[in-house]
């Protein structure tokens, strides 16, 4: 399988400074006249935007991932090797002990390759929280050592969430490398056999979908019956949800609208299509991200602009649920992409 791109850490490229990034989204091309985010939501009453009680924990277990994707707001890849160590796992699991944060959603990179990984799970399910993973698929057949996943997130009733750029293999393998597409459907008969995604049936398989290009996602209602009708009828998979996520414009998609020349367009189009609803429910509200060294941010976004939360409990080994819910989230140019059209989130669209 041949990779899509590879890491702007590894080209030591510009954008994989966090700074620059920040630079880019304040003056790059013509944004310097668009609104700071914090203007445009000040009217909704939301300023300073206030975090619930976090209900989820979304742990970034490392940026190691076996594919290299265009889009990827990670810039993760197999050049990476950012790992959690499992003293920081413990952390965690130290922190879930003793609040009621109710979901635990595991990312990376492809989060299956921290060899922690599965200790990491069986832990969490003890503590009787529910178990999310972010699968890229791929990784179940790229390693005889990882194609049992299925039957062990089946055992633990792991709810995978896994992305598929489109439901074509032209439109995938665009933005994810060559073969990703076919590989993706064998990884989804997998999951299938153990019972996942079948109707009725209690384990969940839900998709995430990101569109190709500078373009806000489509209504995620039609675009869902529409995966779901050809990937059954052209493939013979099923899957329960399509979870539709606007493309960030940050790292390896930032560096694609720059490329591109759709940049100051792109931005335009995130800031004309506000939705102060969606900007009630967004993310950041009842998340809390741990980087892979244990840094706490409000977001997964925010992680990789190396935006620390507001506050003096800033790493997962001084969790502090009151001091993180008197905060303020911190927001930034970036924030348009969760607050445009239909809104978007780690869960899909908000509106």
């Amino acid at each position: 399988m041949s990779q899509a791109t590879t890491s702007l850490h590894r080209r030591s490229a510009d954008l994989a400074n966090a700074a620059f990034q920040l630079n880019v989204l304040h003056h790059g091309d013509t944004v310097e006249r668009l609104p700071l985010f914090a203007e445009k939501l000040r009217p909704s009453g939301l300023m300073p935007l206030r975090p619930l009680s976090p209900d989820i924990l979304q742990v970034n277990v490392g940026k190691m991932c076996n594919q290299a994707c265009k889009h990827c707001h990670v810039d993760a890849g197999p050049d990476r090797t950012e790992i959690m160590t499992r003293e920081t796992m413990q952390q965690c699991l130290d922190v879930l002990a003793r609040t009621n944060i109710g979901t635990v959603d595991l990312t990376g990179g492809a989060p299956e390759m921290n060899p922690d990984f599965r200790w990491f799970v069986d832990e969490i399910h003890a503590l009787g929280r529910k178990v999310m993973v972010r699968c890229n698929l791929t990784i179940i057949v790229s390693n005889p050592k990882y194609r049992d996943l299925p039957k062990f997130y089946a055992e633990r009733g792991v709810h995978v969430v896994s992305s598929l750029p489109f439901y074509d293999a032209k439109h995938t393998d665009r933005q994810r490398g060559g073969g990703v597409f076919d590989d993706s459907m064998e990884a989804m008969r997998l999951l299938n056999a153990e019972g996942y995604g079948v109707p009725a049936g209690e384990l969940i398989l839900d998709l995430v979908y990101n569109p190709l290009g500078a373009l806000l996602p489509g209504p995620q209602v039609s675009l869902e019956k529409e995966f779901k009708r050809v990937l059954s009828d052209k493939h013979g998979v099923v899957f329960n949800s399509l979870i539709c996520i606007t493309n960030m414009p940050i790292s390896r998609f930032l560096e694609y609208l720059i490329d591109s020349g759709n940049y100051g367009r792109y931005m335009e189009t995130l800031v004309n299509a506000f939705n102060p609803a969606a900007a009630q429910n967004v993310m950041c509200r009842n998340t809390i991200s741990v980087g892979w060294d244990g840094q706490l941010y409000d977001c997964d976004f925010n992680q990789m602009l190396e935006l620390p939360v507001a506050s003096s409990s800033k790493h997962i080994s001084t969790f502090d649920t009151e001091k993180l819910n008197a905060r303020a989230i911190v927001i930034d140019q970036h924030c348009y992409g969760c607050t445009a059209g239909a809104g978007s989130s780690c869960g899909g669209q908000l509106t």
